[in-house]
């Protein structure tokens, strides 16, 4: 049976691929860069930023010497901000410690930071055919519907299962293209919702099919925890027609990126509340001469675990601050994209 599945999961491969530049190359360093990216993100999404980080940062040792506003800046609008700061820092550790050529090996590989057991297998086997399984979601969905396995994916007994049962799966003599032929079989055919099995080329032996629970695997055993937050931006417009930026340096959410002033409730707050607060901002309110909130209703900001209801809050202030920046300066900061997305639509700095 793992004869027939490997022959027909990559003879299907090689007639549906899509072809995209990361699978045109055996370069560790541009596999690692795509694999990184398409970490929680759609190849569409992706696509643009792989090309222009390529295209700034052609080789490890450039990604390397790059400061990391830069490559937050670059990486603005993709999310999960810290894939963008662990490659950076790899890169500082491949060209330090390794004198910028990659290893070669899951087992050197996988002792870097932010390169786990997916991506160390991943780049391990495109790069240097190294017999070694690739497990991720599609991955977990083709194996559980195709051999009936109703071990709940997200349990950890399931990643020690679905990988030995890839790795008894894998084509030893093209581990690279067996690997990537399965992920892409997940991705544009055994896809998760409604997929079509009639044209499936797995059909005639796939438990899930037969047992007509493909919309049943696999099974999650947990649900996810959605944590609602409230933040309040301060858009703060001073007296010498300037405003204020602060970087983010705690272990949360948007780590080194900038924002406007925050102000964190627990609760939707209104004018007054603002007012109220802006002394634990260092700000008094006898300098205030307008406040306005720029937009009717909360924005809403979905992540993984979190739910932000967003406001932005305009604030003349009369009187100037320590570490102002002039408006024009704001385009050189890397932002959370919900921040960068309302700076573009209300024109800050234009209109203000």
């Amino acid at each position: 049976m793992e004869r027939t599945f490997s022959h027909k999961i990559i003879k299907w491969y090689h007639l549906n691929k899509r072809e995209l530049p990361w699978r045109n190359t055996k370069d560790p360093y541009k596999i690692w860069l795509s694999e990184i990216i398409l970490q929680q993100t759609r190849v569409v999404q992706g696509m643009p930023y792989y090309v222009a980080f390529t295209e700034k940062y052609p080789s490890v040792t450039d990604l390397a010497q790059a400061d990391e506003q830069s490559i937050l800046k670059l990486w603005q609008g993709l999310g999960y901000y810290s894939r963008a700061r662990n490659l950076h820092y790899t890169a500082r550790m491949i060209v330090q410690n390794h004198k910028g050529i990659f290893p070669d090996t899951y087992s050197e590989l996988i002792k870097l930071k932010g390169i786990g057991d997916y991506t160390a297998a991943a780049i391990a086997s495109f790069a240097f055919d190294e017999i070694v399984p690739t497990v991720d979601g599609n991955v977990y969905r083709v194996l559980s519907r195709y051999f009936g396995i109703e071990t709940p994916i997200d349990l950890p007994a399931a990643k020690k299962e679905f990988k030995n049962l890839a790795g008894e799966l894998i084509d030893p003599l093209q581990p690279g293209i067996f690997n990537q032929a399965i992920m892409e079989f997940g991705a544009l055919q055994c896809v998760p919702a409604s997929p079509d099995c009639t044209s499936c080329t797995l059909n005639d032996s796939c438990v899930a099919l037969q047992l007509k629970k493909t919309g049943i695997l696999p099974v999650k055993h947990h649900t996810i925890k959605v944590k609602k937050r409230f933040f309040n931006y301060l858009i703060l417009h001073t007296s010498d027609g300037q405003t204020v930026l602060q970087k983010r340096e705690e272990n949360d959410i948007w780590k080194h990126l900038y924002e406007f002033p925050l102000l964190e409730s627990d609760r939707d707050w209104d004018e007054n509340q603002i007012i109220e607060a802006l002394p634990k901002m260092n700000l008094q309110a006898a300098y205030l001469s307008d406040i306005k909130l720029l937009h009717a209703h909360p924005i809403k900001h979905k992540l993984t675990h979190q739910e932000i209801q967003i406001k932005f809050w305009k604030i003349d202030y009369q009187n100037t601050l320590a570490q102002s920046i002039s408006w024009q300066e704001l385009t050189h900061f890397p932002f959370p994209i919900v921040i960068h997305n309302f700076i573009e639509k209300h024109k800050l700095g234009v209109s203000f």
